[in-house]
């Protein structure tokens, strides 16, 4: 009993006082699953020809549109308030799913990202515009993308790969509006850390040796 006492103090204590104190305003303890399982991201490939996928993976997901130059004040919000805070954090990454048509508008994004960060956790991945209208239904959500199939909204997406948002009986939320600042600052700067802390927890309780 005193044992697992004192493991409880070293290891679980600061992780729930780790919650309280970083989620501010935010009262959630635990980020629902909005929609569970969304499909994996199949044989689509990112600029380098690489597949990417979201198994195992923390990621923040989002659909850019073919008019992607217009929303650079998006990346930039989202890669200041979100991306620059989590990078180094192991198995965390973004992905961004773009038109095919599209890779000139996302080099000259990456390209101005990459003066200003490491952009080794970026990942732009392509498809037609049916496809990317058809993975998007499946993530069964109330919001739509626009005519220009992308949304100023992202996602998180656990390891598990569940969508996970707010569904507290006074608040529903299942995307981020990276055009406020306000919105990635308050609410999915808590959200992030809520999700990071509950893998941080989940490898304390394995007596893991990595980070996440």
């Amino acid at each position: 009993m005193k044992k697992k006492l004192v493991l409880f103090t070293l290891f679980i204590l600061p992780i729930v006082a780790y919650l309280f104190f970083a989620t501010g305003v935010n009262s959630f303890m635990f980020l629902p699953t909005v929609t569970p399982s969304v499909p994996e991201l199949g044989s689509w490939t990112s600029l380098d020809g690489k597949p990417v996928t979201l198994n195992d993976k923390i990621t923040i997901l989002g659909f850019t549109g073919d008019n992607i130059l217009d929303r650079k004040g998006n990346f930039f919000n989202l890669n200041q308030k979100i991306y620059n805070k989590n990078k180094d954090f192991k198995d965390f990454q973004f992905v961004m799913l773009a038109p095919v048509g599209t890779e000139s508008q996302v080099k000259e994004i990456l390209g101005s990202l990459d003066d200003i960060t490491d952009v080794s956790k970026w990942f732009f991945v392509f498809a037609s515009k049916e496809d990317i209208k058809a993975y998007y239904d499946q993530l069964k959500l109330r919001g739509e993308l626009d005519v220009h199939y992308g949304s100023n909204n992202v996602y998180i997406i656990d390891k598990k790969r569940n969508l996970r948002g707010r569904k507290d009986k006074d608040q529903y939320k299942e995307g981020y509006d990276t055009s406020s600042p306000s919105d990635l600052y308050n609410e999915m700067t808590d959200d992030v850390k809520i999700i990071l802390a509950e893998y941080r927890l989940a490898l304390k309780r394995n007596n893991a040796q990595r980070k996440i």
